[in-house]
């Protein structure tokens, strides 16, 4: 009798060979056997839909491809494989909606383009079959290990299509198609320098290439160089002014550099074209809700769902308004969605997050658990938080930056006074903070600012296979006029942002892991730890469905872990640094608004303004997920919102340990 633990394997082989030799019932049969050991195998259920289509069983292929997407609702080929049953039983719509599905999740599917194509010129849609025919085309003019790569990198393996697509650029270093390749995974590794790079060089050897241009502005964008992006987006839309993606790009991008007027005016002309595109009602919803335009922006959300039921942006949009509050009709709509098994993941957390915000209204505790954990636990799958390797960080952050570094470095930098960085934790009232100290008449209000982490990330350098990497052990090495350059770049790449005034904020959270380096490139900055009662802060944090980075937050025991790690940080930074920060509780400032903010001028160097105090009549743009609650006067709602979530918290409260209450 053949081993378990290598059965599944020897079946998948045999029965791949047996699809290939046209053996399908073989093929269902081996495995079949596979899926006996491991039922969710997703290589053996796909054989299975196979091998059962070629053999005309339909209905088993049906539920053999059922059990695939409810597994990986992404899979591209499983999506393919739906839209050949269907189209071979005659069902061309149904065949076609699968296929388009199919090409979003696997753009590199040429059979589907090509099935496409025809299906749509039999229905005189002449147009998108041209597109699609141009689609497969292209596909079939790729040499064969770049698009292998593409399929690699769209099924999730992302290090095997890297290692694909880097010895197809060593033989062909100026390949355009494969450098956009490269820069998308070094994109999802969070490589974004390399990236940037990569669709810059791609652009200067075929500058007409539209799609590396639009790849350069998305990168820049996740790089947070607005400016440049605006730049970018502006010479497309000046090519073909008519056009909804430019125009659509233009907007964003107009968004993310504080033209809201340009952005408004883009998205209603895009709207008039195309009145009920679900993105652009959500992306012109965020506009609206930056500017404080409540009502209009939830007018706009909703005209979204209307148009696209299944769309979770813009439901999670809504929840993300915190103050916003669903009729029980549209939690009727938004869990049939979320219980679709061809969900498409992104929709599927969204909606999860904005039905935990319903249920949470609702005071329906363990159904609010319930769908935060669902949605947390899908993001959790998704990212490649270490928490080891995050503690690690910290721990050197402990080791490197001591006493002796800061005397060795004493008297080096750029003695600007200008930044106040307000850093901590996601979800502890920095948000307000900022919001009363950019009431002040010489403090501008700006954005959380990627400067500190991007010059982190270049100090630490590309890691090597066994090599440490070299932040922060280089601050020992740093020279003075090395320090003075990074401190000077800091001030001039930031002021973009800024509206004039002598001060300006910060208020990235994760900076607090760097407050060495910004001591040293930058003595003269004030600093403001902006802290909240940890259960508080971390189910907060648990709650809130960041649209990008904050990996930490998708686990109880992953947050809770992190905020111990941080206030460990924080204490050294006090031992080493004696006064330099000044930490600001939360709770603090509920309980005494004046005294706090008299405080934090006194700090900062500034004298006691009246409109610090009345800081949500400021009007300013506001782009995080506490934009709402900034607008109105300070209260106690989020004291204490864990305690009605308390029979779920034990992994949150062991993680935290001797912080738990």
């Amino acid at each position: 009798m053949t081993d378990a633990s290598v059965r599944p394997s020897t079946d998948l082989e045999d029965a791949k060979q047996a699809l290939q030799n046209g053996r399908y019932e073989d093929a269902v049969r081996l495995a079949a056997d596979a899926l006996q050991v491991d039922a969710e195998d997703e290589e053996a259920l796909y054989i299975a839909a196979v091998g059962s289509r070629y053999a005309r069983q339909v209905e088993r292929a049906g539920d053999y491809l059922d059990r695939l997407i409810a597994l990986v609702p992404e899979y591209g080929r499983a999506w393919q494989e739906r839209a050949h049953l269907a189209r071979d039983t005659g069902r061309s719509d149904a065949a076609l909606a699968a296929y388009a599905r199919a090409v979003q999740y696997n753009p590199a599917l040429i059979a589907s383009w090509e099935a496409q194509a025809r299906l749509l010129s039999a229905a005189d849609r002449s147009e998108e079959a041209a597109a699609a025919s141009f689609q497969a085309d292209r596909l079939k003019r790729l040499p064969k290990l770049l698009l292998a790569a593409m399929n690699l990198l769209h099924e999730g393996k992302v290090l095997k299509a890297e290692a694909a697509v880097r010895k197809f650029l060593q033989a062909n270093p100026k390949n355009v198609e494969g450098m956009r390749l490269l820069a998308d995974i070094a994109g999802r590794l969070g490589i974004v320098e390399e990236a940037e790079f990569l669709l810059e060089s791609a652009a200067t050897f075929e500058p007409d290439n539209i799609q590396v241009r639009l790849d350069y502005i998305q990168i820049l964008r996740k790089r947070q160089n607005f400016a440049e992006a605006r730049a970018e987006a502006q010479k497309l839309y000046d090519r073909d002014p008519s056009s909804p993606v430019f125009q659509s790009h233009l907007a964003i991008e107009s968004m993310q550099t504080g033209d809201y007027e340009t952005a408004h005016r883009l998205f209603e002309t895009i709207l008039q074209r195309l009145p009920d595109d679900p993105a652009t009602l959500t992306s012109r919803g965020h506009a609206l809700k930056t500017t404080g335009a409540r009502e209009q922006a939830v007018a706009s959300y909703r005209q979204a769902v209307s148009a696209k039921p299944d769309h979770g942006d813009a439901w999670y949009a809504l929840a993300n308004l915190k103050t916003y509050r669903f009729s029980p009709d549209e939690m009727a709509v938004m869990k049939r969605q979320e219980a679709r098994g061809d969900l498409a993941l992104k929709d599927r957390i969204h909606l999860c997050f904005a039905l935990a915000k319903a249920h949470e209204d609702a005071a329906d505790y363990e159904a609010s658990f319930d769908y935060y954990e669902r949605g947390n636990e899908v993001k959790r799958r998704q990212s490649r938080y270490d928490a080891d390797q995050m503690t690690a960080e910290l721990r050197a952050q402990e080791e490197v930056c001591t006493p002796e570094l800061f005397a060795r470095q004493a008297g080096k930098g750029y003695p600007s006074p200008d930044p106040i960085f307000i850093l901590g934790l996601p979800r502890a009232g920095s948000t307000l903070l900022e919001q009363i100290l950019a009431s002040h008449s010489q403090i501008d209000g700006t954005l959380e600012l990627p400067n500190i982490l991007a010059l982190s990330h270049r100090l630490r350098g590309r890691k090597k296979a066994g090599a440490d990497p070299r932040y922060p052990q280089i601050l020992w090495d740093l020279t003075s006029e090395q320090l003075e350059q990074f401190g000077r770049d800091f001030i001039e790449n930031t002021r973009i942002h800024r509206q004039g005034a002598p001060f300006f904020i910060d208020k990235m959270p994760n900076n607090f892991r760097h407050i060495g380096l910004i001591h040293l490139i930058l003595p003269n900055a004030k600093i403001i730890d902006a802290r909240r009662a940890p259960m508080d802060c971390c189910f907060s944090g648990f709650k809130q469905l960041f649209a990008e980075g904050q990996e930490f937050t998708y686990g109880l025991r992953e947050v809770g872990r992190y905020y111990s790690d941080y206030v460990r940080l924080m204490d050294h930074w006090d031992r080493v640094l004696p006064g330099k920060v000044l930490r600001v509780e939360h709770e603090d400032v509920l309980d005494d608004l004046e005294g706090q903010v008299r405080r934090m001028l006194d700090y900062i160097g500034v004298p006691f303004e009246e409109a610090c105090l009345d800081f949500h009549r400021t009007e300013r743009a506001v782009r995080t997920a506490s934009s709402e609650q900034v607008r109105r006067p300070v209260n106690r709602e989020g004291v204490s919102a864990w305690k009605p979530f308390e029979p779920w918290l034990d992994p949150l409260k062991t993680a935290l340990g001797p912080l738990a209450p």
